[in-house]
C-alpha cells in the first residue's frame, strides 16, 4: 500500500483481505507493534467527529505514536484549496503551505472534509482532499471527503466477515429518509467496498436518488472481477427479501444538489415507508443489521431493530479502531 489511502478503488481483494486480517491480530491483542514510535500523525477535521476522531486518536497512541489534531478555521488558520486563488477573503493560509510544512513534521495526514453539498460537478471531484494529496510529501488517508469514506467501508466488511464468516453474502444497501440531504460518501464507499469482496449487492433507493454513475460503473467492474452481483431497485419491501446484511444509510438527489429545500420537499413522501423496522428485518435471512453512525432513532430505523440482538453498529463501530490500526501500520511500517 505506497502512497496515500483515498478510497479502496485502488486495492485488490487479496490487499482488503489482508489488512483485515491485520486487524482481527489488532484486535485479538496478538499484534503487539508500535510501528509509530517516535513518530507523529496529523489528524485534519474540517467537520465534526466521534469515532473517527476517537478511533484515530487513539489507533496512533496505540500504536506508539502522537496524534496532533487541528481543525482549519478553530485551532489553524483557515485554508484555501484552489490553485491560483486571489487569497484576499477570508482565507489565511493555502493547503501547498500548510500540507508541506506538517510534513516536516508529521509521518502521515489524516484529512476529514465534508461535502458541502453546493455544487456536485465540483465536489464529487473531492477538490479539498486531493490538493492535501497532491502537496503532501507523506501519506494522506481519507477520514472522510465528500465522495469517499474508505476507513469506515474497511470497518464494515471488517464487521461482515467477523459476523458471518468468509465468502460471498447478499447485502443489503438501503436507502432510508432522512429529515435533510446528506453526503454521499458512506454509501459510495461500502457499494465499492462490497463489490470488491465479491458479494451479491443490492441497492435500494426511490427514484432520483441514483448514486454517481462514475461510481457505479467501478461498483459494477469491480463486481463482475470478484465474482459478485450488483442489482438496484426501487421496491423498499422485496429488496429486503433474503438479504444477509441490511445497511441502512440517506443521502441526498443530485437532482437537487445545491438546493435542500427542494429535496427535503421531494424526500417527505418516502417518511412512511423507507425506514429499517421489523417487518422488514422478518423478510431477510436472519440479517444482521448496520449502520455507520450516528443514526437517528425511529427515523432511518426503529428502536426494537437497532437494540436487536441483530444490530451490530457497536462492533462495527469499534472496528474503525482496529482497521485503522491495521492500515497505519500498512502505510508507514
Amino acid at each position: 500500500m505506497p502512497g496515500h489511502f483515498l478510497n479502496t478503488a485502488g486495492l485488490t481483494r487479496e490487499e482488503i483481505a489482508q489488512l483485515i486480517d491485520s486487524a482481527f491480530q489488532f484486535k485479538r491483542g496478538d499484534d503487539q507493534s508500535k510501528p509509530l514510535a517516535g513518530r507523529s500523525v496529523a489528524l485534519v477535521f474540517f467537520n465534526p467527529s466521534l469515532r473517527t476522531r476517537a478511533s484515530m486518536q487513539v489507533g496512533i497512541y496505540e500504536l506508539g505514536g502522537n496524534a496532533v489534531v487541528l481543525e482549519p478555521g478553530g485551532t489553524s488558520w483557515t485554508l484555501e484549496h484552489r490553485e491560483g486563488a486571489v487569497m484576499d477573503s477570508d482565507k489565511t493560509e493555502h493547503v501547498a503551505e500548510f500540507v508541506r510544512v506538517l510534513g516536516r513534521y508529521c509521518a502521515a495526514i489524516g484529512v476529514r472534509t465534508f461535502a458541502s453539498l453546493k455544487n456536485w460537478e465540483e465536489e464529487r471531484t473531492d477538490p479539498i482532499l486531493n490538493a492535501f494529496a497532491k502537496y503532501s510529501e507523506v501519506p494522506v488517508i481519507n477520514l472522510e471527503s465528500a465522495m469517499h469514506h474508505p476507513c469506515q467501508a474497511m470497518a464494515d466488511m471488517l464487521t461482515i466477515r467477523e459476523k458471518l464468516g468468509e465468502g460471498r453474502k447478499k447485502v443489503l444497501l438501503t436507502w432510508a429518509w432522512h429529515p435533510k440531504p446528506l453526503p454521499f460518501a458512506v454509501p459510495n464507499s461500502f457499494a465499492l467496498a462490497a463489490a470488491q469482496m465479491g458479494h451479491d449487492l443490492i441497492i435500494a433507493h426511490p427514484r432520483g436518488y441514483e448514486l454517481d454513475d462514475e461510481l457505479m460503473e467501478a461498483v459494477r467492474k469491480q463486481a463482475a472481477g470478484a465474482g459478485g452481483s450488483v442489482s438496484l431497485t426501487n421496491d423498499v419491501d422485496e429488496s429486503f427479501a433474503g438479504a444477509e446484511v441490511v445497511y441502512a444509510k440517506s443521502w441526498g438527489s443530485k437532482k437537487f444538489y445545491g438546493n435542500a429545500e427542494k429535496d427535503i420537499a421531494e424526500r417527505a413522501q418516502y417518511r412512511g415507508a423507507w425506514i429499517v423496522d421489523e417487518a422488514k428485518m422478518a423478510r431477510t435471512n436472519s440479517a444482521i443489521f448496520m449502520h455507520c453512525l450516528p443514526v437517528r432513532r425511529n427515523v432511518i430505523v426503529t428502536d426494537g431493530v437497532i437494540d436487536s440482538s441483530s444490530s451490530v453498529v457497536i462492533d462495527e463501530a469499534e472496528n474503525r479502531l482496529h482497521i485503522q490500526k491495521a492500515i497505519m501500520a500498512r502505510l508507514l511500517a
